[in-house]
């Protein structure tokens, strides 16, 4: 409620669209502070899979098993596909103006995301259901977080595929960081493509 309210209030501002966007996805903290005490509260332990993932062990896929440092190249270069239309699309003067507003907001809006749902939710909410629900809700929560920026409802719940994947990567790695890099390399490519402002 209080995160909702800050938004509107925010909205009330005479600021520029990307710079109340980068409002908007900045008081994601209000979400994290809020879990946090949450747990704190009830005396819970705070688990965000914050370790490095180790690059040589492997990922078993339900078909096949590959080691993660290539499961990681391999996801970043298909994320990156994004960033191809704004490289044919567009003037170098349009990039190089998008591309710290691109970059603040991808490494502001992944990391916290990825610490909300990723991080101390799907964490949490394991405890006590399985993990097929937590990553359910977890991911169902992260496409619709996205209607607070201004995205669809239709769209938003197609989000929830993406919340899909960056959850299994946390799982499959232990660690949230492959998945905060993979959010930020996808929405680099939101913002440089003009889905965001």
């Amino acid at each position: 409620m209080i995160f909702q309210s800050a938004l509107t209030y925010i909205e009330t501002w005479d600021l520029s669209a990307k710079t109340k966007t980068l409002l908007n996805r900045s008081l994601l903290i209000i979400i994290v502070a809020g879990l946090v005490f949450t747990q704190l509260f009830y005396k819970q332990k705070i688990f965000i899979f914050s370790q490095v993932p180790k690059w040589n062990s492997t990922i078993t896929l339900p078909f096949h098993t590959i080691k993660v440092s290539y499961f990681l190249i391999i996801g970043l270069a298909v994320s990156s596909t994004l960033l191809i239309p704004m490289v044919l699309n567009q003037e170098i003067s349009d990039i190089k103006s998008m591309v710290l507003f691109g970059i603040l907001f991808a490494i502001i809006n992944a990391t916290l995301e990825e610490i909300i749902w990723r991080g101390i939710l799907l964490s949490s909410i394991r405890k006590y259901v399985s993990t097929f629900y937590a990553i359910m809700i977890t991911s169902l929560g992260f496409g619709l977080l996205h209607i607070s920026i201004g995205i669809p409802l239709l769209i938003s719940l197609l989000f929830s595929f993406g919340g899909l994947f960056y959850a299994i990567v946390v799982l499959k790695t232990n660690s949230i960081y492959p998945a905060i890099i993979f959010h930020i390399v996808i929405n680099l490519g939101m913002v440089f493509n003009g889905w965001i402002i």
